[in-house]
């Protein structure tokens, strides 16, 4: 068999350019806001998807960068959530205690870094993150 009657491989498919850098500061401090106020889900049960969900809700009609980021923000917030109740199960087989504190420092070592890229008006994108809202 020859390869010369072989069609070419696809072309690799590449993601979506991310929205360019913002200079509106009003719009940085927003995006910056929906990854940051996920903290408040150490105090209130659930607040770290219903802080980015309220700032989106609110601010993505006329904040480009805003829309971008709080849809990223509480996608991975959803991502989380799952992540924390996968580990909960696996607390029954022990494996879970493990894990539970290493998607917690991720968890916060990611929302700081976004929101630092966010306020710099850069769109940032959280590694393992599950699209839900796209």
């Amino acid at each position: 068999m020859t390869t010369e009657n072989q069609p070419p491989p696809p072309a690799p498919t590449e993601p979506p350019p991310a929205p360019a850098p913002s200079s509106n500061k009003d719009e940085r401090t927003f995006a910056m806001l929906a990854h940051l106020i996920a903290l408040v889900g150490f105090i209130i049960p659930l607040g770290s998807i219903i802080g980015p969900l309220v700032i989106w809700l609110i601010k993505k009609e006329s904040m480009p960068l805003v829309d971008d980021q709080g849809k990223e923000s509480i996608n991975f917030q959803i991502t989380i959530f799952i992540a924390v109740l996968v580990c909960l199960l696996l607390a029954f087989v022990g494996i879970g205690f493990i894990l539970l504190p290493v998607v917690g420092i991720l968890w916060l070592v990611f929302v700081i870094l976004a929101a630092i890229k966010a306020n710099e008006g850069v769109a940032y994108r959280y590694p393992f993150n599950i699209r839900f809202i796209k």
